[in-house]
């Protein structure tokens, strides 16, 4: 099935499968795909399939939409197609994956291509420390996981090849790594490492 990765600062924070014949991007909360950022409309773009075709459309949003760089009024999209709203980039990937893509990573101009390589070896996971959900453990099962409220502070912890990192990718609060505050350049976890952020404590543990 057709898909879209959403990245900030080559950082991906979410994969959203295209199961509808219409799919909007925006800031309001009843979008398919919410970016809650002040530089996105409430209703800023779309995504609409005709007869099995993808299409990318802009919603007279107020600071437009970018597809490969170019100003986006209405265009066909094909595999690897990267759509620009605000700092966020949104790859567009076909039903049939884009040549030498992995999800575990994002490519940098310049870098070189992934090699496939086996995940890092051990369970992880991020047990709260404190608030109302402390003592709940979150299981890190998929490449990317968020943590944190929208608007508030978020933060990305993605698994690659040579082990979990952490980022902040959304929100005026900082995301804390063990006491020191953590910017949009990914930081790698070791177990018993402790994030804090939007006023929850965590630690991130590998068994």
């Amino acid at each position: 099935m057709a898909k879209l990765i959403v990245s900030i600062d080559g950082v991906v924070i979410r994969e959203v499968e295209l199961s509808k014949e219409r799919t909007s991007i925006g800031r309001r909360p009843y979008n398919d795909v919410v970016i809650d950022n002040l530089a996105v409309s409430g209703e800023h773009a779309a995504l609409v399939r005709s007869e099995g075709v993808f299409f990318a459309e802009d919603l007279n949003s107020t600071n437009g939409s970018y597809l490969n760089g170019k100003g986006l009024k209405r265009e066909r999209l094909s595999n690897g197609d990267i759509l620009e709203i605000g700092k966020y980039k949104i790859k567009f990937i076909g039903d049939e994956p884009a040549p030498n893509y992995d999800a575990t990573m994002v490519m940098r101009p310049g870098a070189a291509a992934p090699v496939a390589a086996a995940a890092p070896a051990g369970n992880a996971l991020i047990r709260v420390t404190s608030g109302s959900a402390a003592g709940r453990d979150v299981a890190l099962t998929k490449v990317v996981t968020t943590i944190g409220k929208p608007g508030i502070a978020v933060a990305a912890i993605t698994k690659r090849i040579s082990g979990y990192v952490v980022a902040h990718v959304d929100g005026e609060g900082q995301t804390l790594l063990n006491g020191k505050a953590i910017g949009t350049e990914p930081e790698h976890l070791k177990s018993g490492d402790t994030l804090e952020l939007a006023g929850t404590s965590m630690q991130f543990h590998i068994e």
